[in-house]
């Protein structure tokens, strides 16, 4: 077996746990990422695109910020679809000029990887049979089998990066962390196709009998669609022309008039769920991202969600290195929380009030539709909406 040593072992190679890697290499503390897939398994992973203010400021910070810089496209506003009409909401406008910028996780993950490349920082790949040791105690670990080889990362911390199916919660003692979720009874068929966006400034969100309906963006050149669908579907259930077909049901005439169709480049089916795990340090172990919480996608806070933890925790870690202080690592949890539960809040309710659920019926459409109607006329609810939308400030209350 052969034994080395750094500072903080980072478990996964996703966005959070490449974030924070660049966070941690500009602050000069050594680490080692260690991820059980391989480069093209990591970046084949199709997922959200909306980036708050607060995480395009963050991959600045990291010194990755030019692709979004070029690439993303900045939004103002947000479209809501209801009874056949479409109804802006001036997110700008709401929250004194702050936006969100589409750009897509493939690309950000891409960015990353490209400058932890050049940088020639330590990553794993395809490391079998991770396991985390003794983070409970002073001198915690991370073993891992590569290429048939035995080794030993010895560490001062651990951060688990991996993901909702990943080892890090898993490692954790039933009775040490809570665990909250609530599993809603439909899924989303999506689909990405080279067509140009149905909107170029705005994301549309559709509210119909027939269920919910989302249009979105990676570039002025390729898009991304979603429909509700019930859970038990399948994604050869779909053929494009009815995915095509049902996404202009959802929509305004005009808005289905105008939208273009071509071949899927890719399509996936994906369960809603709403998860939090409590609390998300354990000793020397902490969690971030989806290994310690999932959001409905309706709201694009995923990502954002998993980029505030990163600097919470990466802004704990310099401290601790830096200043000797370990206030940030103490408060890491709670810091994080805080911001999770107030995310998820707006992703169940904007979940709830956009999509058809199964026991509510013709009244529950009424009632969604007028709350719809209330918040396109309220600008309270509009800026509430908005506030939320573009992403909380990190030091919120």
């Amino acid at each position: 077996m052969t034994t080395t040593r750094t500072r903080v072992a980072i478990i996964g190679a996703g966005p959070s746990g490449l974030l924070l890697g660049a966070l941690l290499h500009k602050a000069d503390i050594d680490h080692v990422i260690i991820e059980r897939q391989s480069p093209d398994y990591v970046l084949g992973r199709i997922r959200a695109g909306i980036l708050e203010q607060v995480t395009v400021d963050l991959l600045h910070e990291a010194g990755v910020g030019q692709g979004v810089e070029s690439g993303g496209t900045v939004h103002h506003s947000i479209e809501l679809v209801f009874k056949n009409t479409r109804h802006p909401i001036d997110v700008t406008g709401l929250t004194k000029g702050k936006v969100v910028t589409a750009y897509g996780q493939t690309e950000v993950t891409r960015d990353l990887m490209a400058q932890r490349s050049q940088l020639n920082l330590p990553t794993v790949y395809e490391a079998a049979d991770v396991q985390l040791h003794d983070f409970d105690g002073h001198q915690p670990s991370v073993s891992y089998t590569k290429d048939g080889v035995n080794h030993r990362l010895h560490c001062d911390f651990i951060a688990g990066c991996d993901g909702f199916h990943g080892v890090a919660r898993a490692s954790v003692p039933k009775d040490a962390i809570t665990e909250y979720e609530k599993v809603y009874p439909f899924a989303w068929l999506g689909v990405l196709a080279d067509v140009p966006p149905v909107s170029s400034h705005a994301i549309v969100y559709a509210n119909s009998e027939r269920g919910f309906a989302l249009c979105s963006m990676r570039s002025m050149t390729r898009s991304r669609y979603y429909v509700q669908c019930p859970s038990s579907d399948k994604v050869e259930d779909w053929s494009d022309q009815r995915f095509w077909d049902e996404v202009r049901r959802r929509l305004d005439p005009e808005l289905a008039d105008r939208m273009q169709t071509g071949p899927s480049i890719e399509k996936s089916m994906a369960p809603l769920r709403s998860f939090v795990a409590e609390p998300m340090r354990f000793g020397r172990l902490f969690l971030a991202g989806d290994a310690a919480h999932i959001v409905p996608p309706t709201g694009a806070k995923g990502l954002n969600l998993a980029a505030s933890d990163v600097k919470y925790l990466s802004s704990a870690l310099i401290e601790h290195y830096k200043e000797k202080s370990d206030a940030g690592i103490d408060h890491y949890s709670q810091r994080a929380l805080a911001r999770i539960w107030r995310a998820e809040r707006f992703s169940w309710w904007l979940t709830t009030l956009m999509h058809q659920f199964p026991e509510s019926g013709a009244f529950g459409q009424r009632m969604q539709e007028a709350e719809l109607d209330y918040l396109v006329r309220s600008q309270a609810l509009s800026t509430s909406l908005a506030e939320n939308y573009v992403g909380l400030p990190l030091d919120f209350g």
